[in-house]
């Protein structure tokens, strides 16, 4: 709520005090009545509200000419009904009695102002009407808290990171201009109204501020009243922790625009406050005195990852020398799915063919605005350029984090970054799903680990609980490579689906019990050895290495369905073989025996999956047969999709060489309580 000084009276002279609307003055009676008196009664002017109580939480009772017995314990406040045309034209008359002395009266002379801030608090998407007084002799909403759930309250805050300026090289947050109408799109409104007596300015100022440990987290723009783009100016951020308003006699309304300049992160929880002070220079020989403060506090709205259940918009791919089959495929799986077509030409991409790893895109969201929001990964290989200069831009934000000075690992790509779909787990709900991120089962001196900053970015978002997954057994090391969620009709709308060699050994073996055991894998790969189903049964070292292999995905198996409350119906094995690789410490890594198949393109109902080139019975691949068999009794089409050599050989699938933005949630992140 907000607050104003205690005033004391004195016998001796009048005193003169300062009262703003919605909010209660306390009256200091007891420790300014004469020695010998023992009550008090008190009378008003009719445009003062007096409030007698013997301490909370006693029932406040209005006074009329009763008397009151002087109690160390009791309390008396005022409120002005309106504000004052005239410096002190409200007055209270407090009279003192006791047993042997004449009566003795002290005067309060009191000026009732008005100054609010007003901001979407109650997340409507609208903000108070600019010039709309809040009611007299109510206390205002506590403005100065924030909180979570439907029944929360607190203004929420965009980092301003898209960029609306085509001519700009970097985000809107990075400037101080607002350069149009969609600019302030981006930033939240607080409207400060101010209704003083004409002379008030003489004797008093006003200070709108952030804390210092703030100013670098936000920027404030007042509108001026001239013409874009100098009809705003910065009054409040970096470098700038206050601002004096002008104090006008009459009533007055100013709005303010307010930028995020960051997501949440480590050292910084995402809460902001803008506040406004009153202060009292009356006395020149004395520092300046606080006599009423108010303030608003705002939440920095989260980045959010979307998963694979939300529907498509837009499918990001690179072009290389030679993947123009694969690139026809996906255009041809995009249209199907009715979402737009976004290729990376050669010139740009420098032969970095993986899109996945390069970024990954989400959003943000206050109830007024939502941008889609291009996270970009440390990794800067060839593709590095390409989230700053064709994703962001108008209504399409960036954010990026990462090492300053260390070296990255593989496991710092997006490829090991993904999200669940909704899920309740024992109880607590994640309406927005949460954050899946691969690591190191346990430190060792070869083991690679997620950067700090990614870790530390991720968890401070809040809305999506990041858990941590076990990848560092693979070589490449990415959780793309064992797992991804399709969507399905029934249970939790969703299937998680698993790479698994049990159920692949499962099925060859069934097929060479049926007679299949002569078929060979890698029909039509050119170049490539040809391996007979009875040749991979009877391998005792790829069995050893599936083995292991399954008892990593295993681990993780209950990691999921404890994280995500899981149970087996919602999970999925899709048939995978994998073998180990020595990396250049002579560490062995899994790879992918034959093209990946849970590295998925899931785009709605159509899913882009690699052709996995296994053995052809009456002219069709069991392996592709199987996943049918899995998949399409949940509504889903499955499209195999080579990529042998354009991208399996080189140590990635079809969901490595992809990216989507989808349609955010529905579920509004405040709603939640983390």
């Amino acid at each position: 709520m907000a607050q104003g000084t205690v005033v004391h009276v004195a016998p001796e002279q009048p005193t003169h005090a300062v009262c703003v609307l919605g909010t209660a003055t306390q009256l200091d009676v007891c420790g300014s009545a004469p020695g010998d008196c023992t009550s008090f009664s008190i009378s008003a002017s009719p445009g003062v509200v007096v409030e007698v109580a013997r301490g909370p939480p006693t029932k406040k009772n209005r006074t009329g000419s009763s008397k009151w017995p002087l109690d160390p314990e009791l309390e008396v406040t005022l409120r002005v009904k309106a504000a004052s045309a005239v410096t002190g034209d409200q007055k209270v008359r407090i009279s003192y009695y006791g047993p042997k002395t004449p009566p003795v009266q002290a005067l309060l002379y009191l000026t009732g102002v008005e100054i609010s801030l007003q901001a979407d608090i109650t997340r409507t998407g609208k903000a108070k009407q600019p010039g709309k007084a809040k009611q007299p002799g109510r206390a205002s909403k506590n403005q100065r808290t924030w909180t979570w759930g439907p029944r929360g309250q607190g203004a929420i805050l965009l980092v301003n990171c898209d960029r609306d300026n085509p001519s700009s090289s970097g985000m809107d947050c990075e400037d101080e201009e607002v350069l149009d109408s969609k600019d302030l799109q981006d930033m939240s409104l607080v409207t400060l109204i101010t209704k003083t007596p004409k002379d008030f300015s003489s004797q008093h100022r006003l200070v709108l501020h952030v804390a210092k440990s703030e100013m670098d987290k936000v920027r404030v723009f007042q509108a001026t009243g001239c013409q874009l783009p100098s009809r705003f100016q910065v009054v409040l951020g970096p470098g700038q922790p206050c601002h004096l308003v002008e104090l006008a006699g009459g009533q007055h309304s100013r709005d303010f625009y307010l930028e995020g300049l960051t997501f949440p992160d480590a050292s910084f929880p995402g809460l902001v406050s803008l506040g406004v002070s009153l202060l009292d220079t009356s006395n020149p020989e004395l520092p300046e005195a606080l006599v009423f403060q108010d303030s608003v506090a705002f939440r920095v709205a989260p980045w959010i990852m979307t998963p694979n259940t939300q529907p498509p918009q837009e499918v990001y791919v690179s072009r290389i020398f030679d993947n123009e089959d694969f690139l026809e495929a996906v255009a041809a799986l995009a249209k199907k799915a009715k979402c737009k077509l976004t290729v990376c030409p050669e010139e740009e991409n420098m032969d970095d063919q993986w899109m996945q790893d390069e970024m990954e895109i989400g959003y943000t969201q206050a109830p007024h605005q939502t941008l889609p929001v291009v996270f970009d990964s440390p990794r800067d290989r060839g593709l590095k350029d390409f989230p700053i200069q064709r994703v962001m831009g108008p209504n399409f934000g960036y954010v990026t984090r990462g090492p300053q000075t260390e070296e990255i690992t593989g496991l710092d790509s997006f490829g090991n970054l993904e999200v669940s779909p909704p899920v309740t787990v024992g109880g607590k709900r994640y309406p927005l799903g949460r954050i899946l991120i691969g690591n190191s089962g346990y430190p060792s001196c070869d083991s690679r680990e997620v950067h700090q900053t990614l870790q530390d970015f991720l968890g401070a978002q809040r809305v999506q609980a990041p858990v941590t997954l076990y990848s560092d057994w693979l070589s490449v090391g990415h959780i793309d490579e064992f797992l991804s969620f399709v969507p399905a009709p029934d249970r939790k709308g969703f299937r998680l689906l698993l790479a698994s060699p049990r159920s692949c050994y499962r099925l060859f073996q069934e097929k060479q019990e049926e007679g299949h055991g002569e078929l060979l894998l890698f029909q039509g790969v050119k170049k490539k050895k040809q391996q007979k189903i009875k040749d991979i049964l009877s391998n005792k070292k790829l069995r050893e290495h599936n083995s292991y292999v399954e008892s990593c995905i295993d681990w993780n198996r209950q990691v999921l369905k404890r994280e995500l409350g899981l149970a087996e119906g919602d999970i999925v094995d899709v048939p995978q073989l994998f073998r180990l690789v020595k990396n250049s410490r002579g560490t062995p890594k899994a790879e992918a025996f034959f093209p990946n198949m849970v590295n998925m393109l899931v785009l709605g109902k159509h899913l882009g999956i690699p052709k996995p080139f296994g053995p052809l019975i009456n002219g069709r691949c069991c392996l592709e047969e199987e996943v049918r068999a899995l998949l399409e009794p949940l509504g889903l089409h499955c499209t195999f999709i080579d990529d042998f050599y354009t991208y399996h050989v080189r140590h990635g699938e079809v969901h490595c060489g992809t990216n989507v933005r989808r349609k955010p949630f529905s579920f509004k992140w405040w709603h939640m309580v983390p």
